[in-house]
């Protein structure tokens, strides 16, 4: 998603989408209602301030990762039996961090190398769900029960998608995943195709510290600007969106709420860490908690960023595999979690 992001933003002439999202926004603000606009400053000051710690807690868990090596670690997901690298993709893709490359080039240069298409799929459908900075930003916004109960959905849904996959792969049509000419991989590809070992005490060398020194203002710019525009727009929401119509249309775990969920949730799903705050405020309007994670799981993964991404990268079948696993595993986990809660 985050190439796909930055391929829009080249195309509208190097303006970042969301400080511009958030300038605009204000100035209409300013110039229709000041007295909302005083209101939503106000609103999301004290909501960024509220989510600090665990702001600074995914920021320092990417630096970590990134100066360390540690997301080398995926390397090892991809060895082994069918069924052991699916589940192994599964649990790494939820629960690893990865380069500011994005999953994108990661993927093709695991289905340029010849891996599975079961255990890649486990592992690109996972990974845009949850890692540790969205699950302590998740814990922050929504509660340490939604964070584990998301963490829970990414593993799920990317065994759903893995060994589902594994049933498919005799057909004629995965035999070559990729649209010709896709399969570099990038720095990302790197990471599989000559593993480093991890090098945990990162501070002893100079270019890891910087490493971790840049890496840590990147996401720093790169969450703060997207939470700002989120609570900008949570604070609109809370204004003028009645909390009796939340109820009404979403607030119940029925199968059939829980699947509009999930539909709007691909065309309304534009960033991870902004929709958190979104939903956070429609639950405290009345939305039923299983609706709200059948929305982040299916935006996560079926957003139309990286819809896009992925439609550029597979050939058809693929892209129609990767859709309908995403699907039905976020209309599963929403209710689930909608029963469990």
């Amino acid at each position: 998603m985050s190439t796909a992001i930055a391929m829009l933003r080249r195309q509208a002439g190097g303006i970042d989408p969301a400080i511009a999202a958030i300038a605009i926004i204000f100035a209409l603000l300013a110039v229709l209602v000041p007295d909302q606009a005083k209101l939503s400053a106000i609103f999301t000051v004290k909501s960024l301030v509220s989510i600090l710690p665990y702001l600074a807690a995914s920021i320092g868990i990417a630096a970590y990762a990134a100066a360390s090596g540690a997301d080398n670690l995926i390397a090892r997901a991809f060895q082994g039996h069918t069924a052991v690298m699916v589940t192994m993709a599964a649990l790494i893709g939820a629960l690893s961090p990865f380069c500011s490359c994005g999953v994108i080039p990661l993927i093709a240069a695991l289905l340029a190398m010849g891996v599975p298409l079961a255990p890649v799929m486990a592992f690109w459908l996972a990974s845009p769900i949850m890692d540790p900075s969205m699950f302590a930003l998740t814990a922050g916004t929504l509660g340490l029960s939604f964070a584990i109960g998301k963490t829970v959905a990414a593993i799920g849904v990317g065994l759903l998608g893995g060994f589902g996959m594994w049933a498919l792969m005799k057909l004629p049509v995965f035999e070559n995943p990729l649209r010709p000419g896709i399969g570099d991989g990038g720095c990302g590809g790197s990471k599989v195709r000559a593993p480093k070992p991890v090098h945990w005490a990162f501070w002893d060398e100079e270019p890891r510290r910087e490493t971790f020194v840049k890496n840590g203002l990147k996401n720093t710019l790169f969450l703060g600007k997207w939470l700002t525009l989120a609570f900008l727009l949570e604070s609109l929401m809370l204004a003028y969106i009645p909390g009796d119509a939340i109820a009404r249309v979403l607030g119940n775990d029925g199968p059939l709420t829980v699947l509009l969920a999930t539909i709007v949730g691909i065309p309304a799903y534009l960033n991870g860490y902004a929709a958190l705050p979104l939903v956070g405020g429609l639950i405290q309007q009345g939305m039923a908690p299983g609706v709200g994670m059948a929305f982040l799981i299916a935006g996560g993964v079926t957003s139309i960023p990286a819809a896009i991404a992925v439609f550029a990268l597979a050939r058809l079948p693929v892209f129609a595999a990767y859709v309908g696993f995403a699907i039905t595993g976020a209309l599963i986990a929403g209710l689930v979690y909608g029963a469990v809660v």
